[in-house]
Parts: C-alpha cells; structure tokens; sequence
C-alpha cells in the first residue's frame, strides 16, 4: 500500500469512527429523562415559556429529526448553541481547550524529559538499587489512580510545605493587578511575549502541580519503555565494538544508545499524549482547572445536550487524530507495515 492510500484510508475510517461516536453519545443524552428547555429558559420559567423553549430547540421533534438539525449545523461548523451559557458551544470550547491544551503540553514535557532520564539510568544500572526504585517509581505512576496522586500532592505541597498554589490558572488578585494581554489563550506563552513576568511566574507556579499529577502515567510508560529498549540496544554488537575500542561510555550510552532506543518509544509517547488528553478531565476537576473536563463536568450536571456532544466531539477528533499520526509515525519508521 502507498503512503498516500494508507493516509487516505486512514482519514476516511477516522472520519467514520467520529460519525458513530457522534451518533451514539447524541441519542443517549436525548434519551436520558431530563428538561433541557427549563435550563434554557431561565429561572422560574412558566409553562408557555418552557413550550416555547422546546419549540425553538426542536425538542418536539422525533430524535430523527432533531439529528437531522444537529447534523446540518455540525457540517457548517455549528456545533449548536448552550443551554447552559447560552453561547455558542464552538466558542465555549475554544476558551476551554486552550486552558487544556496548555497543561497537557507542559504534562507532557515533563513526562519526556523524567521519562527519558529515568529508563536510560535505569537500564544503565540495571539490577541496581537505582534501578529498583525507578521501576518502582514507574509502575506506581501507571497502577496509582491519578484523583489520588494529585489530592497527595496538593496536601504536600499546598498544605503542609505551602510552597505551590492549591488550584486555579492565576491567582484572582494577580490578574486584577497585572492584565494579561490574551493572544493565544496559553497564559504561560503570552505572558511571556508580553513582557508581563508577573503573571508568568504565577502561572508557572499555578500549572506545576496538575501537570505531575497528570504526567505520571506517561513518566511510567515512557520510562519502562526506554528501559527496555536500552537494554536490548546495549546487548548489541556495535555497543560491544564501540566499547572494546575504549569509547567513552558517556558516548555509548547517550550517541549510540538512545539513539535507537527512543525511536520505539516515539509510538509510547504518541499514545500517552491521548491519554493525557482523558486523564486532564478528572485533574481539572481536581484542580479547579477551566479547561474542557470542569466544562464537560457542568455540561453533564446540567444536561446541556450541545456542550456534551461538543467536548465528546472535540475529544474524539483529537484522539483519533493522535492515533492516526502515531501510525504514520510507525509507518514511516518501520517500511514493514506498508506492506
């Protein structure tokens, strides 16, 4: 198969897998007893005032037909307006994922840079007391649930050392005092291209700790990963060669080496890179983080049916997105799998 065919074949099954998904999280939170219309016509609303509610977001139409309306704006890039905010869910989300996607960014830097480090020393002192506690350190990052990691470190950190904020992107009185100038939505970068230095060191400090919390299962990953390959990698003839001609084992290990051992893992650290995306729900909840899992969460509370079809769309575009490049990536690296 040609490179260009797989893309394409791969494209139009990501585009399918998206239409399901679609399909099936619409027709369970319409089947789901609840009153949307009450929510979307405000407080205290009269019966006319609901009827009229349910007029105006189809809700008296069969469930065929209010997919019908749902599909035609989806494919004009509406994704419905909220019945919750009443704004449009595209914009909401918009807001929401940058706050996200800046986490996830800096959770994932972590979880190269200490994942990297820790199977490379580990696998160079393998069977060493260092080596011991790095696996150790890395199947509790991938067995311990993440709620309970990120409630341990802000009792640590927050409580009892004091050194790192609790919760929230910024403090409230920092922002007051010091307007960030918003350009892309990513507090860390504008604040740091604006010159605004107040701002960035609270936003430094605000994202440390929901970043670990939602780095440790690709730490772990990554780091039995590069394990694993460095060890296999140090058996090799070439590594010996280089050896019985006195190179520098700082060489070996770090030219040589990981070299070719991080080429695998780039597939472990593509899949971690989705995951981060679904575990960043339940350490927004847990950090006050306004991203699309505090989002997601008022949604579902609130049976807003368009911004819960909305993150759920957003969510599985980028998954699948991520898994549809993690294949090219093996693809390319690996000319095996085109046949």
């Amino acid at each position: 198969m040609k490179l260009w065919e797989y893309i394409i074949y791969r494209i139009v099954l990501a585009v399918v897998v998206i239409f399901f998904v679609v399909t099936i999280v619409f027709f369970i939170s319409r089947v789901i007893p609840a009153n949307p219309a009450a929510l979307w016509a405000g407080a205290h609303p009269t019966p006319e005032e609901i009827e009229r509610a349910k007029e105006e977001l189809h809700l008296n139409d069969p469930l065929i037909t209010q997919f019908y309306y749902y599909l035609n704006g989806l494919f004009h890039g509406d994704l419905g307006i909220s019945i919750r905010t009443h704004h449009p869910v595209a914009e909401d989300i918009t807001k929401a994922f940058t706050a996200t996607f800046e986490l996830i960014i800096v959770a994932e830097f972590f979880a190269i840079i200490i994942g990297i480090a820790l199977g490379t020393y580990s696998a160079v002192k393998k069977d060493s007391w260092v080596d011991n506690l790095s696996r150790l350190f890395a199947i509790s990052g991938v067995s311990l649930p993440i709620y309970w990691f990120g409630m341990v470190l802000q009792l640590l950190f927050f409580k009892e050392l004091g050194w790192l904020p609790l919760s929230g992107r910024v403090d409230t009185i920092v922002m007051l005092e010091h307007p960030l100038h918003v350009i892309t939505g990513f507090y860390i970068f504008d604040s740091l291209i604006t010159g605004n230095w107040i701002i960035f060191k609270n936003a430094v400090w605000h994202i440390i700790l929901p970043a670990i919390t939602l780095a440790m299962y690709p730490i772990g990953l990554i780091t039995r990963q590069i394990r694993s390959m460095m060890i296999e990698v140090l058996q090799e003839n070439y590594i010996r060669t280089a050896r019985a001609y006195n190179v520098p084992n700082r060489t070996i290990y770090m030219k040589y080496a990981l070299k070719n051992a991080v080429a695998p893992a780039l597939i472990t650290v593509g899949l971690s890179l989705a995951y981060t995306l679904v575990g960043a729900f339940l350490v927004e909840i847990i950090f006050n983080w306004p991203g699309l899992g505090r989002y997601a969460t008022y949604a579902i509370l609130s049976m807003d049916y368009p911004a819960i079809i909305g993150v759920v769309i957003i969510g599985a575009s980028a998954y699948v997105f991520i898994n549809v490049i993690v294949d090219l990536i093996q693809m390319y690296l690996d000319p095996r799998i085109r046949v």
